[in-house]
């Protein structure tokens, strides 16, 4: 943002308001470049669409929470997802208000670290090469949880064996919508047997 000539007003107000790393990087090119608002509109739907899918299984829950319902919907990033995922909550703890302050902290933290990136980068210089590994390791991490933690692999399975093919099939850049989209009417389809190997059963 800073490169660009924008301020660090206008970093705290994209993570407030976006709160999506990946399209905050390539929202700074689109808006460099003078991009239309549908262009942005369509590709911030196509770079987050995965988080579509992480929401299905949270809607009933978050509908639960009144008023905070929108808000939960918006933090829903991988990071958040990970921890709801694997909250262990203590015996009579408020679920619901554990949930929302999660999400609201994670969301804090990303405004702060979005304030002082833009304060730090009006005076370092950055090399930034091979930061994007990140974001590998950090699904991986993710996976390895999510393995670990459930004795259903079905998901697990499901969403390995459809990426494998959508990969093979049209390639790193346009794999990721189709194998999600399979992965989701799969685990749909398998939802009862799901939750019965959740269960132990």
């Amino acid at each position: 943002m800073n490169e660009a000539g924008y301020s660090v007003f206008w970093s705290v107000i994209a993570a407030l308001f976006i709160y999506a790393g990946s399209m905050q990087i390539v929202m700074v090119s689109l808006l460099t470049a003078g991009a239309p608002v549908l262009a942005v509109a369509v590709m911030t739907f196509f770079i987050n669409a995965r988080h579509i899918f992480y929401g299905v299984g949270f809607i009933d829950r978050f509908r639960k929470m009144g008023w905070k319902y929108p808000y939960m919907v918006l933090t829903l990033t991988d990071e958040t997802y990970s921890v709801l995922c694997s909250v262990d909550y203590e015996v009579g703890l408020d679920r619901e208000k554990t949930d929302f302050f999660i999400a609201l902290i994670d969301h804090c933290y990303w405004m702060l670290g979005c304030f002082l990136g833009g304060c730090m980068g009006q005076f370092l210089p950055w090399n930034t090469a091979g930061i994007e590994f990140s974001a590998t390791a950090f699904f991986l991490v993710v996976v390895i949880n999510q393995w670990q933690q459930y004795p259903s692999k079905i998901p697990f399975f499901t969403g390995i064996i459809s990426s494998v093919i959508f990969y093979c099939l049209l390639g790193a850049d346009n794999f990721l919508i189709p194998s999600l989209s399979v992965s989701l009417i799969v685990l749909l389809v398998l939802r009862d047997r799901v939750a019965l190997r959740m269960e132990g059963a």
